[in-house]
């Protein structure tokens, strides 16, 4: 049996410029595991622009279908850290090299979180 996956981007801009970005993988069977990179640019990044993304990525109709989430964050990146935990449950993270990985189950039954973060970031999908 086979099984086919779904890429997705996302990305959250601050005005005309990407402040961060998310390469999505959903297995195309309800119920499956979702892998995401979240990848934050460099230079200034506005504070919630990471939070704004972990909530573009778990608000995908994919995903919240999907039953568990296999993360890759920057190392030391809290903010989507925390946001990670928030939206999801018996959250397990470790250190790989310059990231964490995060291996959690998604909450099933959320509603979409808002779209805007400070200063008037949007998400794109």
């Amino acid at each position: 049996m086979t099984s086919s996956y779904e890429h997705r981007h996302v990305e959250v801009k601050a005005g005309d410029q990407t402040v961060a970005a998310a390469e999505v993988t959903v297995c195309e069977q309800a119920g499956g595991t979702v892998r995401a990179s979240l990848y934050p640019s460099s230079g200034h990044v506005p504070p919630g622009s990471r939070a704004l993304l972990v909530d573009s990525v778990m608000d995908l109709p994919e995903v919240r279908a999907s039953a568990r989430l296999e993360a890759t964050v920057p190392l030391g990146d809290a903010e989507a850290l925390q946001r990670l935990r928030d939206r999801t449950r018996d959250a397990v993270t470790r250190p790989a090299g310059s990231t964490a990985l995060v291996d959690a189950a998604i909450r099933a039954g959320r509603q979409p979180e808002p779209r805007r973060g400070p200063g008037g970031q949007s998400a794109l999908r």
